[in-house]
């Protein structure tokens, strides 16, 4: 059983030794324990430091490609390697390492294919009341568009099984973790949620520069990600919305009309009829999306096939040069 655990990095000088030194090397159940820098295009010394502080794999970015793209990257290079469980945890010290043997014990066990770091936010000192409301809705709109449940949705501390990250494809540019929680929901992966602590960070966040661009990316990835994955049902929710509303104008119209006082109200008919029509054209629209959906799954399965017969001519290639 081999253990590799990626840590993505983008200036992280201060804090990158430490954090390869919190890892454990000796956990029960694993043979074997790498650690792996993806180093976002950092401008310091991140990548010396790592290597000096005992890091296996150095995997270099040759400019900044961001937070999503560096996971999957990082992803890629643990299955090229042979990680039969892959961890993440940021660079930064937010994740102590001690809570690794924990995170992959569901997945040992086999009852797990995704494991979640959850912060228990609600106990975190660091984070303002306010950061604390939006972590709680966040999470329970995410938990409820991936059908999981997780109460700690933005979590980068997690553990994945070979399989489930073979078949993990991440087409956002901001984040992976609204992501790969939608798709594990989808695709029925069984996800479990491990208690952790957490460190205080005192930099301000490097993947977002405010709450409102937070909210805004954060909320757009939602709709973009559950628009691909559940197509039907969200277009299905905004033509309903749209034909009820475009009922009540006509119900008034009516109401008057059977009164003998429908003159001057036509405006309501012609508004409640393009409601109803944008309602029934919103539904097609999902009809549609939903069959291109299933194409898009059976590029996926496509996908992970052509992804494990890399792995395996990589694995003879290495053997063959052994």
């Amino acid at each position: 059983m081999k253990l590799v655990v990626q840590i993505p990095c983008f200036n992280e000088a201060e804090n990158i030794a430490d954090v390869i030194a919190e890892i454990p090397r000796d956990i029960a159940g694993v043979n074997i324990v790498q650690v792996m820098i993806i180093d976002d295009g950092s401008t310091d010394n991140t990548v010396a430091l790592a290597e000096a502080a005992g890091a296996d794999i150095i995997v270099r970015n040759r400019q900044n490609m961001g937070h999503a793209r560096t996971f999957l990257t990082g992803i890629e290079r643990a299955l090229r390697e042979g990680a039969d469980i892959i961890v993440n945890t940021d660079g930064d010290g937010q994740y102590p390492g001690r809570y690794i043997p924990a995170l992959i014990t569901p997945l040992l066990e086999k009852r797990a294919d995704l494991t979640i770091g959850d912060r228990q936010t609600h106990q975190v000192a660091s984070f303002s009341p306010l950061k604390k409301l939006l972590q709680r809705v966040g999470s329970a709109v995410v938990a409820k568009l991936a059908d999981l449940d997780i109460p700690d949705a933005v979590s980068g501390f997690r553990a994945v099984t070979r399989d489930a990250a073979l078949n993990l494809n991440i087409v956002s540019s901001f984040s992976y973790t609204i992501e790969t929680l939608i798709q594990a929901g989808r695709k029925q992966y069984v996800v479990e949620s491990v208690p952790i602590s957490v460190n205080a960070v005192e930099r301000p966040s490097r993947l977002f520069k405010s709450i409102g661009q937070f909210l805004s990316r954060s909320g757009a990835t939602m709709f973009r990600m559950y628009a691909m994955y559940r197509p039907l049902r969200l277009y299905c929710y905004i033509g309903g919305i749209l034909m009820l509303l475009g009922a009540l104008p006509i119900l008034r119209f009516l109401f008057y009309y059977l009164v003998g006082s429908g003159d001057g109200k036509i405006q309501s008919l012609i508004a409640g009829t393009i409601l109803l029509v944008l309602g029934a054209l919103a539904i097609m629209f999902g009809m549609l999306a939903d069959l291109i959906s299933f194409n898009r799954q059976l590029n996926e399965m496509t996908l992970e096939r052509v992804r494990r017969i890399e792995l395996r001519l990589a694995e003879s290639d290495t053997a063959a040069e052994d």
